[in-house]
């Protein structure tokens, strides 16, 4: 507006001293229409200019309006095509960056619903089949439908073991949805790692050597400190331990390799199993995920597909790492274990 003020001011002052220097005053024909034509003409000019000057600002107005009701009737790929540096740019940054918010927030609850259906789904399916099982052999043995001593008591271990295999998914299911909760809370203390493994390691033994697995360690023999729950990280270790006898090419070797500096502790566990496509190694911690459900493991009870998220979200809880190296058909699960207290924010001891 002042813009346009100035120019029309200019142009009137301008217009005033032709007719001066013109000597036009002289004329009577311009005496009497000169006061009745200058103001029209000067707010003529300053409209002019005034439009002129704010066509831009006006067209990006109409633009950004246009751009609010497309994002409003809920297309929030849309961004406003506006390109400027000043309020209004800055106007249009924001309402692109609203946009986007929007888009990424309902795609993330699309996807933590689509989450929980997975979830459901893989719950029933899991917890249904040894429970079928268990109410088949209840059946049979209510009836007496057995021939004699020997096959009742395979029947009554067989019920048994599918028992026990529903309440290891019920104790997964049950340790997931702890871990995930914000109230997580660690037994923090101090322990050592290296008596810890060692530990789990010779209770593992046996049931490697009944699966064909032999056993390689190379975890030193010193004692390695550091501040964890000793409980949690027990279980994240087995996890990974019985992941690697589940999927190993049997016979086989499972390889355990600790080693520490003094920042942190790295637990290496590699086994040779079968091939995965990218797309597998990229699911292979996502919760209920199994790399082949029609895989029976060799004998061995096969879970609810959590056994490596549970692990991951207990060693994050700690401050640490998880993660996968695949090479050749080469499994390398690395643990890493910080040696200080730098740890986790949701840690409270």
């Amino acid at each position: 507006m002042m813009i346009s003020l100035i120019i029309a001011v200019t142009i009137n002052n301008s217009l005033i001293f032709l007719v001066e220097i013109s000597n036009a005053w002289e004329w009577d024909v311009l005496r009497n229409v000169y006061p009745y034509f200058m103001t029209p003409l000067f707010i003529g000019i300053f409209i002019f200019t005034f439009l002129g000057l704010t066509r831009r600002i006006v067209k990006d107005l109409i633009n950004l309006e246009n751009g609010l009701q497309i994002i409003s009737e809920g297309n929030l790929t849309h961004r406003v095509d506006v390109h400027r540096k000043d309020e209004l740019g800055r106007v249009a940054y924001n309402i692109n960056l609203m946009a986007e918010r929007l888009q990424r927030q309902i795609e993330k609850e699309r996807e933590l619903e689509n989450s929980k259906m997975e979830m459901i789904t893989g719950i029933s399916h899991d917890l249904r089949t040894p429970l079928t099982s268990i109410i088949g052999y209840i059946e049979l043995l209510r009836t007496n439908s057995f021939q004699n001593q020997d096959e009742y008591i395979r029947f009554v271990q067989n019920t048994y073991n599918k028992a026990i295999h529903l309440k290891k998914l019920l104790d997964d299911l049950f340790e997931y949805t702890r871990l995930t909760s914000i109230e997580t809370r660690l037994d923090l203390k101090k322990i050592d790692v290296f008596q810890l493994l060692n530990q789990l390691l010779f209770e593992f033994e046996p049931i490697a050597q009944e699966n064909s697995i032999h056993i390689v360690k190379e975890i030193g023999d010193s004692p390695v400190i550091s501040l964890i729950d000793s409980e949690k990280i027990a279980r994240a270790i087995d996890n990974l331990l019985m992941n690697a006898l589940k999927y190993s090419v049997k016979p086989g070797a499972v390889c355990i390799l600790m080693k520490s500096d003094n920042k942190q502790i790295k637990i290496e566990i590699e086994n040779k199993g079968n091939s995965l496509t990218q797309e597998q190694q990229n699911k292979l911690f996502d919760r209920f995920y199994k790399v082949d459900h029609s895989r029976s493991s060799e004998g061995i009870q096969t879970g609810a597909g959590l056994g490596l998220s549970i692990a991951r979200n207990i060693v994050e809880l700690h401050g640490g790492t998880l993660i996968l190296n695949y090479k050749n058909n080469i499994f390398k699960f690395t643990l890493t274990l910080p040696l200080e207290e730098n740890v986790n924010s949701k840690i409270v001891q």
